[in-house]
């Protein structure tokens, strides 16, 4: 009796042609969600605080760099306009606590300046610092 050879042999494929699609998609809605989290923040290194508080009220960030440039809602102004820059932002009601994020390397000197805008004009300014442990 002769043998009957099986020339059928089941090969198992994946289908990857859609996969590149999805990964793009994928990359696309994290590249925006992370754009949106917080648009107003210039990158620099915070002072740290053993507590912080979260705020859900609007606000406006007020951000001082190294290099003693300074920008209102990333909107770079010099320090001698940005009492009155910050002033018109805020408008008739001064409700809004104005956010204040400076580098901890810089002279304390340099925070008193900016906070004096606030206790002159009668403002909230809270400092931003990064959770520390």
């Amino acid at each position: 009796m002769p043998q009957i050879k099986r020339n059928k042999r089941f090969h198992a494929e994946i289908a990857t042609s859609s996969l590149s699609d999805i990964m793009f998609f994928l990359l696309l809605f994290f590249l925006i969600i992370s754009t949106l989290a917080n648009p107003n923040v210039i990158k620099m290194t915070l002072p740290k605080a053993k507590a912080t508080e979260k705020t859900n009220k609007q606000h406006i960030t007020l951000s001082v760099t190294e290099d003693k440039k300074f920008y209102l809602d990333k909107q770079e102004v010099s320090f001698d306009n940005l009492e009155t820059t910050l002033l018109s932002k805020l408008g008739e009601t001064k409700d809004q606590a104005v956010i204040v994020r400076i580098p901890y390397n810089l002279q304390v000197q340099d925070l008193v300046d900016v906070l004096q805008i606030g206790v002159k004009n009668n403002l909230k300014f809270v400092i931003a610092t990064s959770a520390g442990k």
